[in-house]
């Protein structure tokens, strides 16, 4: 099939030029349109995931793909998420009057470009039929900027970096690009004030980041920022993956938009990163079974609300899951939530120097136990894979597990093989001789070998000062119950294999390190000793403390 290739613009409410590569099979027939809305410039079209426009459009669609404001060719100044709502709106609008269009429109795209299509969809254009929102959150706070209160710092400045660069491009701002381009390559953590380098500052003090650290709290600013739900209600395609960054998010709207919406919305959430979306991800390789068949998928999904056709993932369950481990894709009627499975914390005191000192078990020791550890923001614990960090993914931590500031449960091998689907939470009392400390747990599983490899986990930051979710449950030894919520995960783990939990103060430079003083941290600065102290934590379990990791399982 014979595609064309033109560009075309619309000029906003305001003004504005927006560009958009159009592509369209060659026909007299009316289509319907497929958009994305994207601020990394229009060529790439999101191919990193996605195959490209062209392979859309031979499906039989009119495929737009557009520079927001203010990136790639468009006008304009562009504002983090500002403007995408009354944008959204208009191109939309747009593009369904398009000569060659039918009226009917579906937008697709992840991460921004999932963002956008959710912006546009508030406004309740009449023309937008459908969308696949991918990897992204409605809630820019909890499940984006930060995570249990702590900055998603490796995250957050990786992509700041890369949009000032594009920023500085656009400008001809041939120094600032180069240098920021250089910072991009070697992520700075170790500036004078760590979460706020100075490169950024210099050489884009508008950057969004700057905000985003200033408000570590749930505040307005968020409130503001993020799309509103109340006007929602289209069909939607959820896409998501193990190791995505904004697995919450993608899961939360789902959930959010099931509890809502008069129209279908199904998940599908494979063992992928944020990008790219194929079979192996970090250390392993999970098969070709979880190489991406998305678009073929989004194609299904679109032929059914744009074209009227029957489709095949209507004869199935409505949540498919990829099952890491035996490699293969499961379906549920809804996103298995409830904690079904409890695992206790049983030590002798050195569950942080070795490794059979800490245990879990399922019946929770009647003797008072307890394992002291220290967090030296000199050598803090560094991240290794996970869902925050690059790369991302699942890998063997076996010598990291062997540092005495990290502090290790691991199970008997098990029984049977363990289906764990769903939500993970781990509960742990704690004291600390600081008045803020963070907690980092990690979910992995111990194979035959020896070697480990992490599937989930959920970090915390506690300012003791200034916390209402705590309740002090010991007030002479100062103790409280924690609540850490992990990646929710799909895995079997196999007969003869062990459960493994890894407790520590501090996932860097995944999060800020913490001072311990419960200073925000673009006010913490690394050139001052005061501002940076040596935190002695010590787990409680058994007895009247019972620390333990909950799971939810499937048959």
């Amino acid at each position: 099939m014979n595609i064309l290739q033109e560009t075309a613009s619309l000029i906003t409410r305001d003004n504005i030029r927006l560009d958009a590569d159009i592509y369209r099979p060659q026909t007299e027939e009316k289509l319907p349109v497929l958009l994305m809305r994207q601020p990394y410039g229009k060529a790439i079209a999101s191919t990193v995931v996605y195959a490209h426009p062209k392979w859309y459009a031979q499906q039989g669609y009119i495929v737009v793909i557009q520079d927001v404001r203010g990136r790639g060719t468009s006008e304009g100044e562009f504002k983090l998420f500002t403007h995408e709502i009354e944008d959204g709106f208009d191109t939309v609008n747009w593009v369904a009057h398009l000569p060659y269009s039918n009226g009917q429109v579906g937008m697709y795209g992840f991460s921004y470009q999932g963002m956008t299509q959710i912006y546009a969809a508030s406004t309740r254009p009449q023309a937008l039929k459908t969308v696949c929102p991918a990897m992204m959150s409605h809630d820019l706070y909890a499940d984006w900027a930060y995570e249990g209160g702590a900055f998603c710092l490796y995250a957050n400045l990786g992509w700041a970096i890369q949009i000032s660069a594009e920023t500085a491009r656009l400008k001809g701002n041939e120094t600032a690009y180069n240098i920021l381009y250089q910072a991009s390559r070697n992520l700075l953590f170790f500036d004078a004030i760590p979460s706020s380098p100075e490169v950024l500052k210099i050489h884009d003090p508008d950057s969004f980041y700057h905000d985003w650290l200033a408000h570590d709290q749930p505040d307005e600013y968020w409130q503001n920022l993020s799309p509103k739900l109340e006007n929602l209600d289209l069909p939607m395609l959820h896409i998501g993956g193990w190791f995505d960054t904004y697995l919450r998010g993608t899961i939360h709207f789902y959930q959010a938009m099931v509890n809502r919406s008069q129209h279908p919305q199904h998940l599908i959430i494979g063992p992928w990163a944020h990008l790219p979306w194929g079979r192996k991800v970090g250390g392993l390789n999970y098969g070709l079974t979880a190489s991406t068949f998305i678009d073929t998928l989004q194609i299904q999904w679109f032929d059914t609300f744009l074209k009227g056709k029957e489709n095949p993932i209507f004869n199935q369950n409505r949540v498919c899951l990829f099952e890491m481990g035996s490699q293969d894709w499961r379906e549920f009627k809804h996103l298995p939530s409830s904690s079904s499975l409890v695992y206790y914390l049983s030590t002798n005191g050195l569950a942080n120097l070795r490794e059979d000192a800490g245990i879990l078990t399922p019946n929770c020791p009647k003797n008072p136990q307890e394992d002291v550890f220290v967090h030296d923001p000199w050598r803090p614990v560094p991240a290794l894979g996970g869902h925050v960090m690059y790369p991302t993914g699942s890998f063997d931590r076996s010598n990291l597990d062997c540092r005495s500031d990290i502090v290790t449960y691991t199970s008997e091998p098990l029984s049977q093989d363990l289906h764990l689907t769903g939500d993970l939470t781990a509960e742990i009392y704690c004291s600390a001789d600081k008045p803020s400390f963070d907690l980092c747990a990690v979910l992995s599983e111990v194979k035959l070998d020896g070697s480990v490899y992490n599937f989930s986990q959920g970090y915390q930051r506690i300012n003791l000062d200034n916390s209402t979710e705590n309740s002090v449950l010991n007030r002479e030894q100062n103790i409280n119950l924690y609540q850490i919520k992990l990646q929710p995960t799909c895995i079997k783990i196999p007969q003869g294999h062990c459960l493994r939990l890894s407790v520590s103060a501090a996932c860097f430079p995944a999060y800020p390190v913490n001072p311990g003083t419960g200073k925000p941290v673009n006010q913490t600065r690394l050139t001052r000793l005061i501002d940076y102290q040596i935190i002695t934590l010590t787990i409680y379990s058994g007895d009247s403390f019972p620390s333990n990791i909950r799971v939810s399982t499937s048959a």
